[in-house]
């Protein structure tokens, strides 16, 4: 058995293909991730169609240009467990760094106040990263997601008491310090996706993702610690439960 903690479900009809086709993959969970107001109207849309469906309401940077109203709100749904994905992306600057980070600090204080998971989304964006979680305070379940630092990184990350998710990206052959990264990644902080429908793993690559391919993920990361498939399944399972506060039944799907 295995979650998906960070999946973007399509909004039209194809998404309960996607979510059957991941429950015959033995994907017990899905988290749908917002990236948007609107786009977190319709995850928590998802949430309610589906029973292994759960949802996230947040503002990715990339959306930061156009602030959060309405975002506190979505919150209150039923089977919304976290805040984000949020953070800073000074790759593409989509919006401008002051929005980002204004935004950025408002969803983390959102979930400190709310006692909410935190799904935080960095590239090329490190030290303001952790300067703002310095500066507002880091949420207890805090989870950096599609983790794309080194070794270094990942114990900054840790010594912060934040969970790591890795995505299709360790399996592909460049990411050598991304799996160093993993390697040092304690079992009971270790979190695995799909980020679908993009970043899908080796041997799918050039093709769509969906969360079928977390099994494939899940198998990339156990081979980099050498433990079994078997023992990172049922640990990233727990740790998707514990994180996202979502009902324990789903392990015993």
């Amino acid at each position: 058995m295995w979650i998906d903690h960070h999946c973007h479900l399509p909004a039209d009809s194809t998404a309960a293909d996607i979510v059957s086709e991941a429950t015959e993959a033995g994907v017990v969970a899905l988290v749908n991730v917002g990236c948007d107001i609107e786009g977190s109207r319709r995850a928590a849309e998802s949430a309610a169609r589906f029973d292994t469906v759960w949802a996230t309401a947040g503002v990715h940077p990339h959306d930061a240009k156009d602030g959060i109203d309405g975002l506190e709100a979505l919150l209150d749904a039923p089977r919304v467990v976290a805040v984000g994905e949020c953070g800073l992306d000074y790759h593409y600057m989509h919006s401008p760094i002051e929005a980002q980070r204004e935004v950025f600090a408002a969803q983390i204080s959102l979930a400190l106040r709310r006692d909410l998971p935190l799904v935080i989304h960095t590239r090329e964006a490190w030290d303001d990263t952790f300067g703002i979680l310095d500066e507002v305070g880091v949420p207890e379940r805090t989870v950096f997601h599609c983790f794309t630092g080194d070794a270094a990184m990942a114990r900054r990350c840790l010594d912060l008491g934040a969970r790591l998710s890795f995505s299709g990206i360790v399996t592909f052959p460049s990411s050598d310090d991304l799996r160093a990264a993993a390697s040092i990644c304690p079992l009971d902080r270790l979190l695995v996706e799909t980020d679908s429908p993009y970043l899908a793993p080796v041997p799918h690559r050039g093709r769509r993702n969906h969360p079928a391919l977390v099994s494939v993920v899940g198998a990339a990361v156990a081979a980099v610690l050498d433990r079994p498939e078997a023992e990172v399944a049922a640990a990233t399972t727990a740790n998707a439960i514990a994180f996202y506060g979502l009902d324990p039944a789903v392990a015993s799907c």
